[in-house]
């Protein structure tokens, strides 16, 4: 790809908004739309909406909540100014396109989850597994700035099997469930664009990473 300059830079905030805007559409309408642990069939089952929450990293990794939460969020913010310094300082040596893509891309990943972390706890009242959550409800939300959880929904369930039907597995394969799933994980766009980014960048920049050693 050719090189961009500035124009490279204002294509990569563009990427950024527009996986922000998908990824925030999305979380908000299954908030005030879904109970927790309900999931809606699509494509035949092998793909499912499944809403879930999580207090720690992408795909629901690591942390509770208290400190290691509030750590976690300051962390992400932290990380994220530091990717927009990198995409900036780099639009200006003229970078190619292609590695700033993949850098909006983790950036995008990043602020996706810590809007989540920074303002849901305000802005909705709880879900539960029986009740939908509220946008803005009159008592005030669930939990304090930064202390808000993320919103996961996207499941692949592309192999499901019980332990009885594949008995040529080794034991590990199986969940506490007695079944494999593959792929178990529940994540977000958020969570995707991170991962996507990384990829992206270790399979087709890999020549500019070289640069960085």
């Amino acid at each position: 790809m050719k090189k961009q300059g500035s124009h490279g830079l204002l294509w990569s905030f563009v990427v950024i908004f527009v996986v922000l805007l998908l990824d925030q559409i999305l979380k908000i309408w299954v908030k005030t739309n879904m109970s927790l642990g309900q999931e809606i069939p699509v494509l035949g089952g092998w793909f499912k909406l499944l809403f879930v929450e999580n207090n720690g990293m992408a795909f629901g990794l690591l942390g509770s909540g208290g400190w290691w939460k509030l750590a976690l969020s300051l962390f992400r913010i932290v990380a994220i100014v530091a990717l927009f310094w990198v995409l900036v300082r780099l639009s200006k040596k003229e970078t190619k396109f292609g590695v700033l893509f993949g850098i909006a891309l983790i950036t995008a990943g990043a602020m996706g989850n810590i809007l989540d972390s920074l303002f849901y706890g305000r802005i909705f009242s709880e879900s539960t597994f029986t009740q939908v959550a509220s946008l803005f409800p009159d008592g005030g939300g669930y939990a304090g700035w930064l202390h808000g959880r993320v919103v996961d929904m996207l499941y692949f369930p592309i192999i499901d099997v019980a332990r009885e039907n594949a008995t040529w597995l080794p034991e590990f394969f199986f969940g506490a469930d007695g079944r494999f799933i593959f792929f178990r994980p529940i994540f977000n766009l958020a969570d995707a664009a991170i991962t996507i980014g990384v990829f992206y960048m270790l399979l087709f920049q890999w020549k500019w990473l070289k640069t960085l050693k």
